[in-house]
């Protein structure tokens, strides 16, 4: 056996599926420094600039997703999946790897099934509540399969589940209130509300916030720290009044300091968001995105609120109930902290190096269990 695992990564097309494979490469080199770490990826997604950035090799593989809406773009699917499987084929016979890790995306379905069809070991990580396509029809093949919802162990087979949490930015937890509230210049007894709708923004959540920011600002303690989104910014700052207790950001570079101000969220459903709630156990108001593969967004919305740590809004119901939430919780502080008591129980900060230490076992190389708690309950 050589002194160190060989570990070939994949999962890319969207940062939920690229970060947490990121974290978890990072806490196997702390773990292990002298493991070798590379990842298989697609030239034209964001994992081709986030890879080579966090340090790691990435070698290309030439994969498309189903156009679910648009069925024509899908004439050229069985070409590009049989040029993937080559791909991979090649690409795992040169890399020769002691575990394959899939983070889900289209390109870990080639690569992590060329892996296992050359004898490979998979550990599977699943960031939603409602599993995905590639990680189900790769479940059966998987060593292990780690969860970051309980509720999605049934897709899986689950008794090879363990829930283990979505791995986070561990600079999430290293500043408190104070430290937040100072960074955007807002008094320590305000009451701030986080409108978050991603690097991209939503046009919906925008809307509607929009539509009631007057009232919302209405009560003199309330402060707004509002990201919009690139595609959004200028036209809302040409529309939305400047007031001194709102701030339209177009990007928020310090999420550690936003969570640490706010006392209620309001934003989408993704798992990583959904990850990065619980850990700083921040009260949210979750409206799930509609235009998401499999509608994972409402099973992420829903396992939070049925914790009691989220409420959920549908994008439908949004301009009539939003205001009414925001002003219903801003007005019951204790349940404001039920909420957040709630989000840091079924949180689980240690995922990241969880997952780790499981990938550095199934390679060989480790001799620690995979969680403190067990493979998943299958109650």
């Amino acid at each position: 056996m050589a002194d160190a695992p060989n570990i070939l990564f994949a999962g890319g097309g969207t940062g939920g599926h690229v970060y947490p494979a990121i974290a978890i490469a990072d806490a196997i080199r702390r773990h292990m420094p002298a493991a070798s770490i590379a990842f298989a990826g697609t030239r034209d997604r964001m994992e081709w600039e986030a890879v080579p950035k966090a340090g790691y090799d990435i070698y290309p593989i030439t994969v498309s997703g189903l156009h679910r809406n648009q069925p024509l773009r899908n004439v050229s699917l069985p070409y590009k999946l049989a040029r993937s499987l080559v791909e991979s084929r090649t690409l795992v016979r040169k890399l020769d790897p002691d575990v394959a890790v899939g983070t889900g995306g289209y390109v870990s379905g080639p690569v992590l099934f060329a892996a296992s069809l050359a004898g490979t070991p998979l550990v599977l990580q699943e960031q939603n509540a409602y599993a995905g396509l590639t990680n189900r029809l790769l479940g059966r093949r998987a060593t292990r399969i780690h969860v970051a919802f309980l509720e999605a162990k049934k897709y899986l087979p689950a008794d090879r589940c363990v829930l283990s949490g979505n791995p986070t930015r561990m600079e999430l937890l290293a500043c408190d209130a104070a430290e937040g509230r100072a960074h955007y210049g807002v008094p320590p007894d305000a009451f701030v509300l986080a409108v978050l709708g991603g690097s991209l923004g939503s046009r919906a959540i925008n809307e509607a916030v929009a539509h009631g920011i007057e009232t919302v600002l209405r009560d003199e303690s309330t402060h707004v720290l509002w990201q919009s989104g690139r595609q959004y910014f200028e036209a809302l700052r040409a529309r939305v009044p400047e007031h001194p207790r709102l701030r339209l950001l177009e990007y928020i570079d310090h999420m550690d300091l936003t969570y640490a101000a706010a006392d209620l969220a309001v934003c989408r459903a993704g798992a990583i968001t959904c990850s990065e709630l619980m850990v700083t156990g921040t009260p949210s108001i979750l409206v799930p995105s509609p235009n998401v593969a499999e509608d994972h967004q409402t099973y992420n919305a829903r396992s939070m609120a049925g914790a009691g740590a989220a409420v959920m809004i549908s994008e439908d119901d949004m301009k009539d109930r939003l205001l009414a939430t925001v002003s219903e919780l801003r007005n019951a502080p204790a349940r404001l902290a039920e909420m957040s008591r709630a989000a840091r129980q079924i949180a689980r900060p240690e995922a990241a190096d969880t997952i780790a230490r499981d990938v550095l076992q199934v390679a060989g190389f480790d001799e620690e269990v995979p969680s403190d708690d067990g493979p998943a309950s299958t109650d």
